[in-house]
């Protein structure tokens, strides 16, 4: 039905990079989960009440979260897709990100009240009138409920959304915890087992599982996640694709919502190169990267020494003994300062995070085996990066 609706309501409906069309899908996906929602919320409410089931009725109460929760989707996207503005220059993208928490919030606070309430019916327990029309009404959820999350996931696969992708886990949530409630009712009506407090507490831990799990996803983003490993290749294969080009390093990735990154990278041109051509091909990758991957770039130019065989020679000895440290090192930035007595061997070493040692160990370490191998006579200037490419 969405794909239907999708064809038909929005325009150039494949074009999901364009900020108009992920907009529109995320308002067509909010629309319909309203409208499935309150009517899962009017059945299951009517079967809670008629057979007196916590079980049934705390899962209607989660339906209509759900509602209030694809209106916070809703207007999340409407917000998001809002113009850049003189208080928000990169536009209004992370909203999305926050109705995700928000969701994500939701979710918990009622899985939060189901556990409660289900405590207290097996505490107090009660007796449970289970009717064909309340089994009919939970059979049903379940269906809507998986239906849900096919769309929902499916939408968020294409959008890349991450509020998206948790209306969907919450979607599946439901489908498991209303089946749960569903084969609670069966083995009540058939074998008469009180399990109808019991099964509330097992729906409402797996519902703040699923709570958690979803707010992980839309946190990630909004405290600066490193980008996915699939952006940073396509940079690098972008990039270096231009023979003017002999490395790159220092790449950031600034995440203002979906289809708003901005990224700054080094990138390292021949030192003795013309300055304007050089210029002007690191214009056009620019240029590129915007067209291709839509990412607003800034790139450094790092000029390095191409035609110097002994700073070349050094180069390779210092690679080499970075290598031994860990293969995980490696360096940028290499320069060679000779002097009276001592060469000094300048240059930024890029260590990633969690390294067996500090900051200072490993620098020390190399000090030490670059004045084995090499000679007293050399010393180490070495900044210390992280390879930090998210913000």
């Amino acid at each position: 039905m969405v794909g239907f609706l999708a064809k038909r309501l929005i325009k150039d409906h494949e074009n999901v990079k364009e900020p108009r069309v992920r907009q529109s899908y995320g308002i067509l996906c909010g629309t319909i989960g309203i409208c499935l929602n309150i009517f899962l919320f009017a059945g299951k409410f009517l079967a809670g009440s008629v057979t007196k089931s916590i079980s049934i009725t705390a899962d209607a109460f989660n339906n209509l979260s759900d509602a209030g929760s694809s209106f916070v989707t809703l207007a999340g996207f409407k917000m998001a897709g809002a113009k850049p503005d003189m208080g928000h220059p990169f536009g209004h993208g992370r909203i999305e990100y926050i109705a995700g928490l928000v969701v994500s919030g939701v979710i918990l606070i009622m899985a939060f009240e189901l556990v409660k309430s289900s405590v207290e019916k097996i505490i107090h327990p009660q007796p449970v009138e289970y009717t064909v029309f309340a089994m009919v009404i939970l059979l049903v959820s379940i269906l809507v409920k998986l239906y849900m999350y096919s769309y929902n996931r499916a939408v968020a696969k294409k959008l890349d959304s991450a509020a998206v992708r948790a209306v969907a886990l919450d979607s599946l949530s439901d489908s498991c915890a209303t089946a749960v409630v569903f084969f609670a009712a069966l083995a009540g009506k058939l074998a008469g087992l009180p399990l109808d407090g019991y099964c509330g507490v097992l729906v409402g831990l797996f519902i703040f599982y699923a709570g958690i799990k979803a707010a992980k996803e839309t946190l990630d983003p909004l405290l600066g996640q490193a980008p996915e490993p699939e952006f940073v290749e396509q940079v690098e294969k972008l990039v270096l694709s231009h023979e003017e080009v002999c490395g790159i390093h220092d790449l950031i990735v600034h995440d203002y919502g979906p289809g708003r990154r901005f990224l700054s990278v080094h990138a390292e041109v021949p030192a003795d190169g013309d300055i304007l051509k050089l210029h002007e091909v690191i214009d056009h990758i620019e240029v590129s990267l915007q067209k291709e991957l839509k990412c607003a770039a800034v790139i450094h130019m790092d000029p390095v020494v191409t035609s110097d065989e002994r700073v070349l020679e050094l180069k390779g000895q210092i690679t080499r003994i970075l290598q031994n440290v860990d293969a995980s090192i490696t360096m940028h930035d290499f320069r060679v300062v000779p002097g009276t007595a001592r060469t000094n061997l300048i240059f930024d070493m890029v260590v990633p995070y969690g390294f067996r040692l500090d900051d200072d160990e490993t620098a020390q370490t190399v000090q030490e085996q670059v004045r084995g191998s090499l000679g007293e006579e050399y010393f180490c200037i070495i900044q210390v990066d992280k390879a930090y490419k998210g913000g």
